[in-house]
This record gives structure tokens, C-alpha cells and sequence, in this order.
């Protein structure tokens, strides 16, 4: 069952939350951050990002970065920006966008489960990737990066959250420049939390990592090379986490482009698809698929659906997925795409981006062909991750993201 608690959060001020939330540190980049922060000492980029206050050019991974960004948090400290819970609390984080919300708990989750597998994966990490949040978390002595969690929704938990939103005020309520909105509430009373903890303790047999397992798997070598007993209760056994119940979640599309067609001309193409599809000329209006097995093409101005053929793909929780079958029977099969995550002729596009983005790309002649997919389900991702298997690289994308800065966790 599932080991989580309050905790005493670094947070800002309530007049500067939205000065400080700042978007998670791997979905821009240092340019981007650095327009972003331009004129506000208080964006928690300046911890996040914060080469963006090194001369340009400076390596992300070097030292002086990892220097910096502890600097700048202790300044954000130093000048009451940022300020330290007295008492371990939880804290409900409810994020809106396009008029869809979602509510989730933000706590401190165990290590322990994370080793054991109740804290459940679904992607693999790669060693560079970890080594950066590592460096990140044991300069700084803060895990500034929440991992998102997800798990089958449990009623009476749901029910606490919503009764705590109607009889409470929140501490933080903005709209960020994006149009996100962001509203927190803080659980500082003893018997709610202890009731909260008690019912992940017996209801919640495990939660699934949705986004995060760098920051996730970081967390866990930091406390391993610490030394620390991971039965005690020290706070390098938790690491920051907001759990949602699956109920709240989407999964946006996360589609494909190709920059050539591998030697085939477009008729040649066209017709090898055929064996594993059947297809249709839609014509140059956008349309995404409209069910699983189902794909949306866009290739020289011109629309195609996808639909694939029984008996092209298999019944197990990766086979079945359309990132699977896109890559097993077009992107390898025809486009000769062994390895999606070290190809350099294969790009990825969040659904965020909306399919004018894919249209975009192919009629500027920088790619030849784009692919848009149905969203993986929440479902089909508990079932991979409950079979001890990995997703394809790139087949979930969670929106809204969370907002750095708003609730931190000092070890």
C-alpha cells in the first residue's frame, strides 16, 4: 500500500506565487526561460534554469550552474520570497485548462515504495538525464521538481479533497500567461492528514508515475548514496509528488514526423500501406483519429486515415498500443526506423501543439510526412506499468503541467 505524508514546503509568499511559478525545467529551454524570467527576480527559473543567469554559452551540466541555482533559492529565502512551513501539511493543487480541471494531492511519497514497486513505471530513464537531477537535488538540498503521480480514484479520499475546496480559502489562486489557471489549498489540519495518510495506507494499493521518473528515479539514488535507512523518516526517503486520481487525467496525443519517406516515392508508399492498413484520402481538412487503431497522415497536402488491419498487431499491453503498431508497421517496417529514440530523422510533437503544427512542418519541406495518433489511455498505462513493461519512447503526453516554485521540498 501506498507510504505518504505532509510536509513542511518551501513556498512563496501568496502577492508572488505568480511571480515565482515557473513551468517544470525540461519543457523549454535556457532561451526560452531567460525571455521568460526577463525583468522578475522571483521566477523559481532562477533556481530551475539558472544558467540563465551565467554568461551564454555556459554548459547546463557544469558545476557553476548547479552552484547557482542553490545561490539563487537561498537569496528567494534570504529576502522572504520564498518561506518554510511551520508544520507538515498536505496541500491540494487544482489546475484548469480549456475549461477542464484537474485536482490532485500534493505530499511527500516513500522511497521505499518507489524501490519496491508500488510506485509503479512505465518508461525507461537514461543515466545523463539522472546525473543532472542528481547534481540538481544535492546542491541545492531541494527537490524543486514535482513527479506527477496517478491512481485508481479512491472514493473517500475524493471526497475529503472536495469537501476541504468547499469549506477552505485557497492560498494561491492565479491564472498564469499561458491561461492555465493555478489554485492551491493548504491541509493544515492534524485529523484531516492523518485520515489522508491512513486511507493511501489501506485503499491505494499503488500510484503510477505519469511524469517525472527522472526526477523519481534521481530522488532515489540521492537517499541510496546517502546512505540514509530508508525505514526512518528522514526526508531524503520522500521525494515531492502530486498524485491525482485517474478520474482527473487526460492523455494528450503525441504524434510523429518523418523527415523523407526512405526511398519510396509517394505512390510506392501509398501502396505498401496498404498491406497493413486500410486507407482513405481525406482531403486537406485536419482530422484526428477518432478511436484507438485508428491513425490521421499527412503527406504532400493531403490527409489519409489509417485504420489498421486485424491480425497486423498483437493483444499484449505493448503490442496492442498504436504507438506500437505505427512503429512496428510503418515507421520501421517501411521508413526503416529501428530505434525512434536515436534516429535523427524522426521528431515528436506533443498534441498541445494542435495538428497545424504537423501540416506546418511537412509544407515547409522539413519533413515529409507526419502522423497523429489517439492518446494512449490512463488505463493502457496502468496495464503496462502493472505488467512490469515499458511504454515506446514518447507516448504519453500530460497537460496541464504542473508550475515549479509553488511548493517545494527541502531534504
Amino acid at each position: 500500500m501506498a507510504i505518504i505524508k505532509p510536509f513542511r514546503a518551501l513556498r512563496p509568499q501568496p502577492a508572488l506565487a505568480k511571480d515565482v511559478a515557473a513551468k517544470p525545467y525540461d519543457v523549454l529551454n535556457s532561451k526560452e526561460a531567460a525571455a521568460e524570467a526577463a525583468g522578475n527576480p522571483n521566477s523559481f527559473y532562477h533556481v530551475s534554469k539558472s544558467e540563465i543567469d551565467l554568461p551564454e554559452g555556459t554548459d547546463i551540466h557544469s558545476e557553476a550552474v548547479y552552484q547557482k541555482a542553490a545561490e539563487n533559492l537561498q537569496q528567494l529565502q534570504a529576502s522572504g520570497t520564498l518561506f518554510h512551513e511551520e508544520t507538515p501539511c498536505y496541500y491540494i493543487y487544482k489546475l484548469v485548462m480549456d475549461g477542464r480541471s484537474q485536482t490532485g494531492l500534493v505530499c511527500v511519497s516513500s522511497i521505499a515504495d518507489y524501490n519496491n514497486g508500488i510506485i509503479k513505471k512505465h518508461e525507461f530513464t537514461r543515466p545523463d538525464k539522472e546525473l543532472d537531477r542528481i547534481n540538481h537535488i544535492t546542491t541545492t538540498r531541494a527537490q524543486t521538481g514535482n513527479v506527477f503521480l496517478a491512481y485508481n480514484d479512491v472514493p473517500e479520499i475524493n471526497s475529503i479533497i472536495e469537501h476541504w475546496q468547499a469549506q477552505h480559502k485557497p492560498v494561491y489562486d492565479f491564472t498564469a500567461e499561458d491561461g492555465i489557471s493555478h489554485t492551491v489549498w493548504v491541509v493544515n489540519e492534524a485529523a484531516t492528514g492523518d485520515e489522508i495518510t491512513r486511507l493511501f495506507a489501506t485503499k491505494v494499493p499503488a500510484t503510477y508515475i505519469a511524469d517525472g521518473h527522472h526526477r523519481a528515479a534521481s530522488a532515489g539514488l540521492v537517499q541510496k548514496a546517502s546512505g540514509e535507512d530508508v525505514y526512518s523518516d528522514a526526508n531524503l526517503n520522500y521525494f515531492l509528488t502530486t498524485i491525482f486520481p485517474a478520474s482527473e487525467l487526460a492523455i494528450l496525443d503525441y504524434n510523429r514526423l518523418v523527415k523523407d519517406l526512405n526511398g519510396h516515392s509517394k505512390a510506392d508508399f501509398l501502396s505498401r500501406l496498404e498491406y497493413d492498413f486500410i486507407v482513405e484520402a481525406i482531403g486537406h481538412h485536419e482530422q484526428k483519429p477518432s478511436g484507438l487503431h485508428e491513425f490521421s497522415m499527412y503527406l504532400d497536402h493531403t490527409w489519409y486515415r489509417l485504420v489498421a488491419r486485424e491480425g497486423t498487431y498483437t493483444a499484449d499491453p505493448i503490442g496492442i498500443l498504436d504507438v506500437t503498431i505505427l512503429q512496428d508497421n510503418v515507421l520501421d517496417k517501411l521508413l526503416g526506423i529501428k530505434d525512434p529514440r536515436t534516429d535523427k530523422r524522426i521528431d515528436f510533437v506533443g498534441g498541445i501543439r494542435g495538428l497545424g503544427e504537423l501540416v506546418k512542418r511537412v509544407n515547409s519541406g522539413e519533413m515529409a510526412v507526419a502522423f497523429a495518433l489517439y492518446p494512449v489511455t490512463i488505463q493502457q498505462l496502468f496495464d503496462i506499468a502493472d505488467s512490469g513493461n515499458v511504454m515506446p519512447p514518447k507516448s504519453t503526453w500530460f497537460e496541464p503541467k504542473l508550475r515549479d516554485g509553488l511548493l517545494t521540498h527541502l531534504i
